[in-house]
């Protein structure tokens, strides 16, 4: 690819990549072009190969903005290769994805390194299923908190924080200085006792946060509740709100419906799939939908 390419997105996903054709995307990532996206998820990849694109993402000319490496096998050891080669060239990143890959905890602390840098601008970092526990969690929030003010979408999906990782998290989202507007944690093992760490970290702080995933966590009617006080505060500004398979019932939709009519300006979208609402709390939800007084849009 020579530096007059127009080229700007590079999409190889599931793709056996050798070291030499890794070795022809670090040329790509080292010649000056107008490159900006690079996809390689569901490709495996060798430490040959991720440190043959590492020496790309090094070289001072690479002003790649999105890095999506999903399902790629990296390993702990390859995670500590690519943040060391990020740090070293952090201005323009703003998207990495390392969503199911095996880095655990000690992978995050890598990553977590590089959060620190104040170079750091990235806007989104997805880790659905790494295998990360509370240690990493507590890593990567206090990494967040000494540099706090570009990250906007975080996504810790699929990865058991336990009882510390929500707290540490709750201090983050209670903080001024948190811009976070997007937090998925879908299928965490969230329990009502760490929604409440949630929820009261949100009422402390809720005019930031936009969108907020806690599916398939059993969260049950006294999490939905816990959401709910959320939901009525006016300087809540959430839009989009995801709760399937939470085992909700009745109870719980009534509840949403009463908090919705307290604060009805802001949540355009919900997601209540795989709950058990029965005919009275779908109605009650399907009223508001109908209502123009309403933002609600989308019910699912």
């Amino acid at each position: 690819m020579d530096s007059h390419s127009k080229v700007q997105k590079i999409k190889l996903n599931n793709c056996k990549l050798t070291e030499q054709s890794c070795s022809v995307l670090a040329t790509v990532l080292s010649s000056k072009t107008i490159l900006k996206e690079m996809n390689l998820n569901n490709s495996r990849l060798l430490d040959s190969g991720v440190k043959e694109i590492c020496e790309g993402l090094k070289n001072p000319v690479c002003e790649l903005k999105i890095l999506n490496l999903r399902r790629c096998n990296i390993t702990k050891k390859q995670c500590l290769i690519l943040t060391s080669a990020l740090k070293s060239n952090l201005s323009h990143l703003r998207e990495l994805d390392l969503s199911g890959n095996k880095i655990e905890n000690k992978g995050v602390k890598h990553v977590s390194e590089t959060l620190k840098d104040v170079r750091c601008k990235l806007e989104r970092l997805r880790l659905l299923c790494c295998e990360m526990t509370d240690e990493g969690c507590s890593a990567l929030t206090s990494a967040l908190k000494s540099n706090p003010s570009h990250l906007r979408e975080l996504d810790l999906s699929q990865n058991e924080l336990g009882d510390s990782g929500v707290k540490h998290l709750g201090v983050l989202l209670s903080s001024n200085q948190s811009r976070l507007e997007k937090l998925h944690l879908c299928g965490c093992s969230i329990t009502e006792k760490q929604c409440l760490i949630l929820t009261s970290a949100l009422k402390s702080n809720p005019s930031h946060l936009r969108e907020l995933d806690l599916s398939q966590n059993q969260i049950e009617n006294t999490g939905v509740n816990h959401l709910c006080d959320v939901l009525k505060d006016s300087d809540c500004k959430l839009e989009r709100l995801r709760l399937s398979d939470c085992s909700i019932t009745e109870e719980g939709y009534k509840a949403l419906a009463s908090a919705l009519r307290s604060n009805p300006s802001h949540l355009i979208e919900l997601d209540l799939t795989g709950n058990d609402p029965g005919q009275s709390g779908v109605k009650q939800l399907s009223d508001l939908l109908q209502d123009p007084n309403y933002s609600l849009k989308t019910l699912k």
